[in-house]
């Protein structure tokens, strides 16, 4: 510990040498333009950095740039830009002078060198990196023409999408088949996504805030914490890179006339020396419930929603940068009957009112020669809910939620020359989380009162050549829901033969506390009762042993670049968390018990494929085959033998997203996702059934035009089809009596969209 804080200050002594710099004038400018390498075309807004500061700038509308009174130094430049391959050049920066330096980028069509945060808490290529680390970007959210979170999750491998309750629309993110609480979701690096927040945040969260979607699939808790089991999903929202505002909006007309209704406006602002910069964002959404088989009861719950919020930054020298975010949601979802009445005046309501207020400040700092790196950061997120849940016109069944979640840590990476004959980087850091959950339905006679406090510290030391790659690390974590503090190890391995494979094995270890999660916050109707659940007394910690392996292959063919992935997967869950039927409480209402079973494990192979020519079209598919088994049978009803199989884990799915450039302004993309047959859950007239669904492919296609109305204001019009055949459940349960959480395949029916966005 002692070594973090000495090493932070030697940055920070470094950083105030740096900013007293800051403001003097040195006279040392760069300028220059970016053009296309074969056309020789001018590209506009082209990010250009100056690698190891904070210094960066865009090219303008015409292709040229113009970098003033920077520091004296050796640097490297780059310029980078979406459909090109990144280039960069070393140069000697003098006082009083100013050098012109040109780049003229090649086409590259597939997006394989960008760089990723949460592999190891660092910035790193992602062909460097240990473990794979799928990417999802603006570029991808407008292939699927989706508007929120997620719409767009499934469209990697080994992620799947799924709704749980036809009533209120609730959904969880699986990774490698394990249910959404396995997986940690951050927010701009930071675990503030609580249990609370997952149950409805991926459709809450829309894309207008969002840059992109880092996801790593296995265990990560020797990084992040609890509950990184089944994976890491790191949302970073959008920086402002110049100035600009846009105006977006798009509807969707499901087949029976109900209408998805969102509109966003958002603007970035950047001051002319580019120290200061605001990304501001704004969505308001507005769908009407959809009833499939007109039983006068939704299938698709009402949603109105409003989110507002901004990211800003503030280089306080060359060498240091403070960063703030802030984002505001409302949203409230309804479904059942009678949606003009009060809710309990419905036959069936299950209803929401969230009210989300969530930010952070991280500042960063490393020393010009950028050996030494610090950042010191905090991040809270505040929920309240009002909800009513009933299925028989109780006028009591009105409760409350309220969820206060807190982090805050601090983080050093020093970079050596040389480590035992290798290039290395030690990386350490402290962090603390806190999270109050008061959850109450007095009617339903269920309370939650839970408060967390979590205390951790990781360490990690990775040797990187061109060639090799190790990563050993570990992270100590003192839950206070748990007797004993908890270490989680990893490690990872990368070997690069040539520049056109990556082999990776991994190894990690994980641990779930012994609290409430997601779903446990969820309550469902089900045959005209409530289900609520109860955690077992002396639930005991679950831990976590993953494995992966991986090849990952490139190859180009002429202009056609190519890239093959096929990973194998394994995770032994200990203790496993489980859910079994144990009966009624004095109000009717159908307890499920979480407890602990002997154990689980998951296991499969995902490939991908990607293939694209820039400029003209590009394709990728991915496809899971898996199996996630018990260790024993276990029962979650007794009026049914034990099941080893796992509900709601097919054990394939797959998907692909296809774009072809029939001209420079039109666009075609066509996509889909295909979900295999599983075993999944029903109670129908309080008889408990289990049912192997039908498998399911959902495909859409898209139409884009570009308009160039002048130098600096474009317009895009686009409309197309999404889920074309209308792959929709076709036994879903009608009436009062229903079983709200009977629900499988695609979250929507056929749905035909139309969108425009004017950007100036």
């Amino acid at each position: 510990m002692k070594s973090i804080y000495s090493g932070i200050l030697t940055v920070f002594l470094s950083s105030i040498s740096a900013s007293v710099a800051f403001g003097q004038k040195t006279d040392a400018n760069i300028n220059g333009h970016v053009v296309d390498a074969q056309t020789n075309e001018h590209l506009p807004y082209v990010s250009i950095s100056l690698k190891g500061t904070t210094i960066g700038i865009t090219t303008d509308a015409t292709g040229h740039y113009f970098l003033k009174d920077i520091p004296v130094g050796e640097f490297t430049i780059a310029a980078s830009y979406v459909g090109y391959k990144t280039s960069e050049q070393k140069i000697t920066i003098e006082a009083n002078r100013t050098l012109e330096i040109n780049f003229a980028l090649e086409e590259g069509s597939l997006s394989l060198n960008e760089v990723v945060v949460s592999a190891t808490r660092n910035e790193t290529n992602r062909r460097e990196t240990g473990v794979i680390v799928n990417v999802l970007s603006g570029k991808m959210f407008e292939t699927v023409a989706c508007s929120n979170m997620a719409e767009t999750m499934s469209f990697q491998p080994g992620l799947r999408v799924e709704t749980n309750c036809g009533n209120c629309g609730t959904t969880q993110l699986r990774i490698n088949g394990l249910e959404g609480q396995y997986s940690q979701i951050l927010l701009d690096s930071r675990p503030i996504f609580s249990s609370l927040a997952a149950v409805y945040g991926l459709e809450q969260l829309p894309v207008a805030m969002i840059e992109r979607v880092e996801v790593i699939r296995g265990g990560g808790s020797a990084l992040f914490g609890s509950n990184a089991i089944g994976g890491v999903v790191n949302i970073i929202t959008k920086e402002p890179l110049r100035n600009s505002i846009a105006l977006s909006t798009t509807t969707n007309i499901l087949n029976d006339g109900a209408m998805d209704m969102n509109t966003s406006l958002n603007g970035s602002f950047v001051s002319d020396d580019h120290k200061t910069g605001v990304y501001l964002f704004g969505m308001v959404k507005n769908r009407d419930h959809y009833d499939r088989n007109n039983d006068g009861f939704s299938d698709i719950p009402q949603i109105n929603s409003e989110t507002t919020g901004f990211r800003g930054y503030y280089r306080t020298s060359p060498f240091s940068r403070l960063t703030a975010e802030y984002h505001h949601i409302h949203e409230a979802r309804r479904g059942g009957n009678n949606f003009d009445n009060p809710p309990h005046e419905a036959d069936i309501a299950e209803y929401l009112n969230h009210r989300i207020d969530g930010g952070g400040v991280h500042f960063n700092i490393f020393s010009p020669d950028y050996k030494h790196r610090s950042g010191i950061y905090a991040s809270a997120q505040n929920i309240r809910r009002d909800s009513y849940f009933g299925a028989e016109r109780h006028a009591n069944n009105y409760g409350n939620t309220s969820d206060k979640t807190f982090v805050s840590g601090v983080q050093y990476t020093f970079g050596f020359e040389r480590l035992l004959s290798m290039p290395a980087e030690l990386t350490a850091g402290l962090e603390y989380s806190y999270n109050d959950l008061r959850d109450a339905y007095a009617s339903l006679n269920r309370s939650i009162t839970q408060t967390t406090h979590v205390t951790g510290g990781f360490l990690q030391n990775e040797w990187k050549t061109e060639r090799t790659g190790i990563l050993i690390g570990v992270r100590f974590d003192k839950h206070s829901l748990m007797n004993r503090p908890v270490f989680s190890p990893r490690g990872t391995l990368r070997y690069n033969p040539n520049s056109s494979v990556n082999l990776r094995a991994s190894y990690s270890s994980g641990y779930r506390a012994p609290q409430a999660y997601n779903e446990d916050l969820h309550i469902e109707a089900t045959g005209g009762t409530l289900g609520l659940i109860y955690l077992a007394p002396g639930l005991k910690p679950e831990y976590s042993h993953s494995l992966s392996a991986s090849a990952d292959l490139y190859r180009s063919f002429g202009k056609m670049q190519t890239n093959l992935l096929a990973e194998g997967f394994y995770t032994r869950l200990n203790d496993v968390f489980t859910l079994e039927k144990t009966g009624e409480n004095a109000q009717g209402n159908i307890i499920y018990t979480r407890r602990n079973a002997s154990g689980a494990t998951v296991g499969g192979i995902n490939v991908e494929a990607k293939a694209g020519v820039s400029g003209r079209f590009e394709i990728q598919a991915g496809y899971t085959l898996q199996q996630s088994r018990y260790t024993q049978p276990e029962r979650w009803s007794n009026m049914l033998a034990p099941q080893q199989k796992m509900f709601r884990a097919p054990d394939s799915y797959g998907y692909f997203t296809s774009n072809w450039e029939v001209t420079h302004n039109f666009t075609v993309s066509v996509f889909g996702n295909y979900t295999g047959a599983m075993l999944v859950q029903h109670t129908l007239n309080n008889v408990d059934m289990e049912k192997r669904t039908p498998d399911f492919f959902d495909m859409g296609v898209k139409l884009s035009y570009h308009f160039h109305l002048n130098k600096t204001t474009e317009m895009k019009v686009n409309g197309g089809v999404k889920n074309v055949f209308d792959s929709f459940q076709k036994d879903l349960d009608a009436g009062q009596m229903k079983d709200a959480a009977y629900v499988y395949g695609p979250s929507f029916p056929r749905m035909v969209f139309l969108g425009v966005k004017v950007e100036i």
